[in-house]
């Protein structure tokens, strides 16, 4: 599947994905981070990502690699 773009949605907290192929996929972000692992501080990098980013947000749960990439940030959490 080929993205044309997607936009994050703050009225329903989901991602809106236009496909070159017409097609209009919504992704939930309460339902995709569900079940996740995380801490406060990856939680909040979740939502900049999901505002900031909405297109990676969309590759990363589409690819299933969401946990991968909060565990990745919680590892260069700097204290």
């Amino acid at each position: 599947m080929r993205f044309i773009y997607a936009v994050y949605n703050m009225l329903h907290n989901c991602i809106d994905v236009t496909t070159f192929d017409g097609y209009i996929l919504r992704i939930d972000c309460g339902k995709a981070e569900e079940g996740l692992k995380t801490t406060p501080s990856s939680e909040c990098a979740l939502n900049a990502l999901a505002i900031d980013n909405p297109l990676e947000y969309a590759r990363l749960y589409l690819e299933g690699d969401i946990q991968i990439w909060v565990t990745e940030e919680d590892s260069l959490e700097v204290w």
